[in-house]
Formats: C-alpha cells, sequence, structure tokens
C-alpha cells in the first residue's frame, strides 16, 4: 500500500516529462554533497524546476537539499542539474575536506601501542 504525498507527483510520466526522457545524467558530477551555486537568475520560458533550482540556489546549496526543495529523486534533481550546468547557469564543487589523515606512521604508532596493552 502506497500513500501518496501532498502536493507531489511522483508517477513515471511526470518525471519522464521533466527529464525528456533521459533516465541518467550525462556526467557522474553531483553526488549527494557538491555544493551547487546559480551563476544567473531565470529567465522567462524556462523549465519551472529550473528556474526554482536557480532560485533555491543563489547561495552554495548541496544536491541533496535541491532534491529536497524540489520535492523530487535525487537521479530526477541530477538531470536537472546537469542540464543547467551545460548551459553555464550553475557552477558545482564538492565540498573540501577540513581535515587530513594523520601520517602512515603514526598511525602504525598508534596500532602498536594498543597491541602492547
Amino acid at each position: 500500500m502506497s500513500r501518496s504525498r501532498p502536493g507531489r507527483d511522483d508517477s513515471p510520466d511526470r518525471l519522464y516529462t521533466l527529464t525528456g526522457g533521459r533516465s541518467r545524467a550525462g556526467s557522474d558530477a553531483f553526488d549527494l554533497v557538491t555544493l551547487v551555486v546559480a551563476e544567473s537568475d531565470p529567465v522567462p520560458g524556462m523549465q519551472s524546476e529550473h528556474a526554482e533550482i536557480l532560485r533555491m540556489c543563489r547561495f552554495p546549496t548541496a544536491v541533496v537539499e535541491v532534491a529536497a526543495g524540489l520535492g523530487l529523486p535525487v537521479s530526477i534533481t541530477r538531470i536537472l542539474l546537469a542540464d543547467l550546468h551545460d548551459t553555464g547557469r550553475i557552477s558545482a564543487r564538492h565540498p573540501r575536506a577540513s581535515y587530513r589523515l594523520p601520517d602512515h606512521d603514526i598511525l602504525e604508532q598508534v596500532l602498536v601501542g594498543l597491541r602492547n596493552l
């Protein structure tokens, strides 16, 4: 038994229409934490989902947040993002890790120390 969520139409026909029949984005540039930033404002005649993405991404926004804001599956959101990226309307970057892994020698010394306990 599946329940429909109010205001959300996940029918295959709608999703097929949104993506123009595509089931995958052209690249793997967008994972869940990739940050997306709009490089332009929406223009008249633009697909409504594309326009909404541009409004949501005025500041860096993660792909998963964009999908949640649109109420769409991440796979569909990635296709829409790829469309905007291909036309230069958005930029995307993976967040940098603010940490470095410890040196291998230090990890080895910790392991030896733990074994000696």
